[in-house]
């Protein structure tokens, strides 16, 4: 083998593809945000009053994956705190937190624990009741006089998780307060995601809304030439190769991170194969390779409760041979595996709705058939590879430690 790792590294070594990758990969910070210059704005301006000491409006921002939401929050917290004045009387903490991260959405404990790490405390990772936690909070934001702003990225994915009270509890801490100031700033993908929340919590947490639109496949195509230039090493990408990365991530809602992942994986799918140049082939290599990546991730990232459902339909699916398979068995088999795992039960129209989203996202087709007089029923079939179930069932049973 020793030869075989020479001749693999040596040919990294001679790297002719890429000068500097990091800056199309996701936690890379631009100087400027093309094509966002209006929502920057609009944001600075309703959270300027923080400099004074004051509070300002809940803040809502949506828009979908990859249109440069967060990018532009992070941008105005590092210039919010590089004016924040130290003889101001006051301290001011932005503190960012994605919701999304498993360890930290799962439970209200859990992300007040996270809070309260950031904000410099610590209580343990569970063992104590959310009550003991909320006051351990409070203290510890109350213990001197200062303004903060805690940003939750991918707020949707706690309210998914558990419920809609921590909202609600966050948002009217201020009345229990009495020399901090705080205000949130809920950044959703989802952009019904309001709709669903109890009208108190809707009215407290968007007191300011802000809509980031998708980029076209123009704007995307400049993002993508800008960021190129300083990422490849000469002319290596053959014409056509960006416009094509624009085009594809123009289909999904205008995602530029989904643009810039294209990019990468095309430079990487290039060099891995020994080809001096980015080329076409390599981009749809690399939008075949994301998509599978994509599906396993949302797989990996889901509640136990999604995790369970999918799992009874990729065991009822193999049992009849990939035939058809309806809601009502799903709910059985689901059942079965919740007494089994000693969790709670959903109910069926709560599971149907589960089974609707995996249908949105492409993991499953679902079909109403109507019956007649017997009424209507929904026939559900996996939409994904042989190859993604496998994977997908390993992620399952690790999760759910099965052997």
């Amino acid at each position: 083998m020793a030869a075989e790792f020479d001749s693999i590294f040596k040919s990294f070594d001679k790297n002719s593809i890429f000068k500097d990758k990091s800056i199309l990969q996701t936690n890379y910070q631009p100087e400027d945000i093309p094509y966002r210059n209006k929502q920057v704005e609009q944001i600075a301006m309703i959270l300027a009053p923080v400099l004074r000491g004051e509070r300002t409006s809940n803040l809502f921002i949506y828009g979908k994956t990859g249109t440069g939401k967060t990018l532009s929050i992070q941008c105005v917290r590092d210039e919010l705190l590089k004016r924040a004045r130290k003889d101001a009387g006051f301290k001011l903490k932005i503190e960012y937190l994605n919701c999304k991260l498993k360890k930290v959405s799962d439970t209200e404990y859990r992300i007040l624990a996270e809070l309260i790490k950031k904000l410099g405390g610590k209580v343990p990772s569970t063992g104590l009741p959310t009550q003991e936690v909320y006051s351990k909070f409070i203290e510890i934001i109350d213990s001197e006089k200062q303004i903060i702003v805690l940003i939750l990225d991918e707020i949707d994915q706690t309210i998914k998780r558990i419920s809609d009270d921590f909202l609600y509890n966050l948002t009217r801490l201020n009345s229990e307060l009495s020399k901090t100031k705080i205000c949130v700033v809920g950044i959703s993908n989802n952009l019904t995601f309001l709709d669903g929340l109890d009208p108190r919590v809707r009215s407290s947490l968007s007191e300011e809304e802000i809509i980031f639109p998708p980029y076209n496949a123009l704007q995307l195509q400049e993002i993508l030439k800008k960021r190129s230039k300083k990422v490849f090493k000469g002319e290596v990408i053959q014409d056509g190769v960006i416009a094509k990365c624009a085009a594809f991530a123009a289909r999904e809602h205008g995602d530029a991170r989904r643009a810039l992942d294209l990019l990468r994986v095309a430079g990487e799918l290039a060099e891995r194969s020994g080809s001096n140049k980015v080329l076409l082939k390599h981009v749809d290599e690399a939008n075949n390779k994301i998509e599978r990546d994509k599906i396993l991730d949302i797989i990996k990232t889901e509640p136990k409760q999604f995790q369970l459902v999918l799992y009874s339909i990729i065991q009822l699916s193999e049992r009849q041979k990939d035939g058809p398979i309806f809601t009502g068995e799903v709910y059985n088999f689901y059942q079965e595996l919740c007494v089994k795992e000693n969790l709670e039960v959903l109910t069926q129209r709560r599971i149907g709705d589960i089974i609707q989203e995996f249908d949105m996202l492409g993991i499953l087709n679902v079909r109403v058939i109507s019956k007649g007089r017997g009424g209507r029923m929904r026939e559900i079939k996996l939409a994904i590879t042989k190859n993604i179930i496998e994977k997908a069932k390993s992620i399952i049973k690790d999760s759910l430690n099965y052997n």
